[in-house]
């Protein structure tokens, strides 16, 4: 393999650990990253996102959310409980700071349950129908 190579993929490696080092503490795990390299100071300034890149975001969580919603109404209903459940499970509890984008989160989850039923409702009514 060509130096010009392994560097390439030394960087998207080291882009992509970067990237799911920010899921580490989302849903309420641990913020221990002790097992994540250290960033340099000039790492930790990121740069803002383009219009372009945050249009492309939204395009695909959009794709991302219906795509899921397809898969839960297909979905055993002890599947879509565990969904609920981890939606129970992100929500702030008694004595935990209440964080507004896991909240948020949560009541998402559990609408795009409820949002599958009626999509499943719709199939169904629209393959027996005339």
């Amino acid at each position: 393999m060509s130096e010009n190579t392994t560097s390439g993929l030394d960087t998207a490696n080291e882009l992509r650990r970067e990237a799911l080092s920010r899921w580490d503490n989302e849903g309420g795990a641990l913020s221990d990253n002790s097992h994540l390299p250290q960033q340099s100071e000039s790492q930790s300034h990121e740069l803002p996102l383009t219009n372009a890149e945050l249009v492309l975001l939204r395009v695909r969580v959009i794709a991302l959310e219906n795509l899921l919603i397809a898969l839960l109404a297909e979905a055993s209903d002890h599947q879509k409980e565990l969904v609920r459940d981890m939606a129970s499970y992100i929500s702030p509890r008694d004595g935990f700071t209440e964080h507004p984008l896991t909240i948020r989160a949560a009541e998402h989850m559990t609408a795009l349950v409820d949002r599958a039923s009626k999509f499943k409702e719709l199939t169904q009514n629209k393959s027996s129908g005339p």
